[in-house]
């Protein structure tokens, strides 16, 4: 396994023509480096997730919430709830980790 690097990630999140890439897999835990430009598209998905901010600043919207976030944050959003990044800067790139069944862990 290479190194899971923020510059490793998107060295090669560059060659690519998509904001994502998968990086890492084991069982149910799937790792990706996210870096979206200008606008951030995704849609809800199907597992939990856990961002952890590589790089930059901005708002998170997780939900009926809007909060900023700063490098280094952690941040949660269950499966299925509407989010996205908003306002970020330029140099803006995050950790993606999904985890668990589809659908979500139970409490």
């Amino acid at each position: 396994m290479k190194r899971l690097t923020v510059n490793n990630a998107l060295t090669a999140l560059d060659k690519q023509e998509k904001p994502f890439l998968e990086l890492f897999k084991h069982g149910s835990l799937m790792v990706e480096i996210y870096k979206p430009e200008k606008i951030d598209r995704q849609q809800p998905h199907s597992r939990d997730e856990i961002y952890v901010i590589a790089s930059g600043s901005g708002y998170f919207i997780n939900g009926d919430s809007r909060e900023k976030f700063e490098t280094g944050e952690v941040l949660f959003v269950p499966a299925g709830i509407e989010h996205r990044f908003e306002d970020f800067t330029d140099d803006f790139s995050t950790w993606v980790f999904f985890y668990g069944p589809e659908g979500g862990e139970s409490n």
